[in-house]
């Protein structure tokens, strides 16, 4: 069928009015309806080597999926997105898929393409409400796999290889599994409530999580080596930047990290029914231009900030956060000093911020990476009033398990070196996400993971 009979017009996905939800942690985006959901699908070409496929790191037979949603059969739509992806109402909610599966969708080359992302959510949501259908897992190969991290890479990879028969436990360091996915997103773009659900899932595959168990204190690798037959390691990259200015030690400054552990997993937007408290100030400035300083600036306002100010270096073309998340956050109210750069943070006499002072940048010619460099311009020097100051310019992985773990070789950045199956320097050990590549995306760690699992597979069988 041409693209000609189809309508060249997605359908857009209601919201909260932004008036409402700067001051709730409610979901932002509020789903398709089954009317709504179905008339998205029938957009579909059903092309014959559809590009989508490809596009998605967890290898999601899209086509078919949307097929079934354009046959009204929910049920079969969900049993073909569970089979190659086990979180898919995370995914749906969190996965940039307008730089993968909807970029290279063959109707985007002359209107929208069809919003995957909105359809996998619905399809997720509809079977977790009629509660989830558990796959039959195969008899017992008799084999153990230890996975540390409970992030999507770690929850990924012990999914596939329950699948496959094997006992699988994770270790999670902190008191709740999901890693990012639960101290690093907001409720408001992802609930907790859906984490906790597909992770119940996972547990239902046999799955054994075990939590407050940090790895390389209460255990190393070796010891997981000596009672399990391989481990993988998921622990991402939670360890955060800072700038390298003057004032990063005054009270008021947080790393996004922390802001968003205390906001997320220890519910500090509900205080004080959570005894987590949190400065919240009534001038905020966040330092980056990611998807972690939006989250970070929204869920300031939310927690009745008068004014937040995102400080970025490069300009508006150059954000790497989602455009859909920019939009939402300038929306809400969120102020925007682009082409600007912190000099130092000032403090009062009691130690706390009281403001940020800040240089004019100018982007040069492309270097040899591609990406404008920005630099200072002479004269533009000025101060912004903060009480806050909330730095989310990166993070890089936890240096603990490698440090005690011999054998398993790092790069000078402290990411793992593994190879395209997620195979160590050290028999046995396997590694993918954040913990590889450094920062990246949910679903770039959840496709690391699932090569691993079948990696991790061939490797104990033949053992």
């Amino acid at each position: 069928m041409s693209t000609e009979s189809k309508s060249k017009t997605s359908l857009e996905m209601p919201k909260q009015p932004p008036s409402e939800r700067r001051s709730n942690f409610n979901e932002v985006a509020l789903g398709y309806t089954k009317e709504e959901v179905v008339a998205e699908a029938k957009r579909c070409l059903n092309c014959k080597k559809p590009p989508c496929i490809e596009g998605c790191p967890v290898g999601v037979d899209i086509p078919l999926f949307i097929n079934h949603i354009a046959d009204h059969d929910f049920d079969a739509a969900a049993r073909v997105l569970k089979s190659t992806n086990s979180l898919p109402a995370i995914c749906g909610r969190v996965c940039p898929q307008e730089t993968q599966c909807e970029a290279v969708c063959v109707l985007g080359k002359n209107g929208d393409p069809i919003a995957i992302g909105g359809l996998e959510r619905f399809t997720a949501d509809y079977e977790m409400e009629k509660g989830a259908v558990i796959p039959d897992v195969p008899e017992s190969t008799g084999r153990s796999v230890a996975v540390v991290g409970s992030g999507p890479a770690g929850l990924t990879a012990a999914a596939e290889l329950a699948k496959m028969g094997h006992a699988v436990t994770i270790f999670e360091s902190l008191h709740a599994a999901g890693g990012v996915l639960m101290y690093g997103i907001p409720e408001f773009r992802l609930p907790k409530s859906i984490v906790a659900a597909e992770i119940d899932f996972i547990r239902k595959l046999g799955v054994y999580i075990c939590l407050n168990s940090v790895i390389g204190k209460i255990d190393t690798v070796d010891d997981l080596l000596d009672e399990y037959d391989a481990v993988f390691l998921g622990t991402g990259a939670g360890l955060p930047s800072f700038l390298g200015v003057d004032g990063e030690n005054l009270n008021g400054v947080y790393s996004a990290n922390e802001f968003l552990t205390r906001v997320n997993l220890m519910k500090a937007y509900l205080f004080p029914e959570f005894d987590t408290p949190i400065k919240k100030g009534s001038r905020v400035i966040v330092v980056g231009g990611g998807n972690v300083a939006m989250d970070a600036a929204r869920c300031a306002l939310r927690l009745g900030t008068g004014e937040v100010t995102v400080v970025y270096r490069r300009g508006e073309d150059e954000l790497p956060a989602r455009a859909e998340e920019v939009l939402n956050a300038k929306e809400e109210g969120i102020v925007f000093r682009l082409l600007t750069n912190p000099i130092r943070i000032l403090g009062s006499e009691q130690n706390w911020v009281k403001a940020m002072e800040c240089i004019g940048m100018e982007l040069c010619e492309p270097d040899e990476s591609g990406r404008c460099r920005p630099v200072p311009v002479s004269g533009t020097e000025h101060t912004l009033p903060a009480d806050i100051v909330i730095i989310a310019i990166g993070t890089s992985p936890n240096p603990l398990v490698p440090m005690t773990t011999p054998g398993l070789e790092t790069s000078r950045y402290g990411t793992i070196r593994a190879d395209e199956t997620g195979a160590t320097s050290k028999p046995g050990v396997f590694a993918g996400g954040d913990i590889v590549t450094g920062s990246a995306t949910v679903i770039s760690a959840m496709g690391a993971g699932k090569i691993a699992a079948k990696a991790i597979d061939e490797y104990i069988r033949r053992v």
